[in-house]
């Protein structure tokens, strides 16, 4: 029996995975930038720089997200395809 996805499709949780790819990586840069005058000895940031850095939080559970929703899809094709 062929799977009848194309594959170039996205599954349900692609979005998700990379959006979160996006916003970490914004958030890697953050930190970086944030980090890199504490590191040099010139005046550090403004403590809003700190709070942009946890978007690599934020971006790892949304992609966290989309892994869990595209394993359910996966799931859920399984027993679809089992009855």
């Amino acid at each position: 029996m062929r799977d009848k996805t194309q594959a170039n499709s996205a599954a349900p949780g692609d979005r998700l995975i990379r959006a979160g790819a996006v916003v970490f990586f914004l958030g890697a840069v953050a930190t970086v930038v944030t980090v890199a005058p504490l590191l040099l000895g010139t005046t550090p940031f403004p403590t809003f720089m700190f709070g942009l850095s946890m978007l690599m939080g934020v971006g790892f559970l949304i992609a966290g997200a989309g892994v869990f929703r595209s394993a359910a899809d996966g799931r859920r094709q399984a027993r679809g395809a089992a009855r």
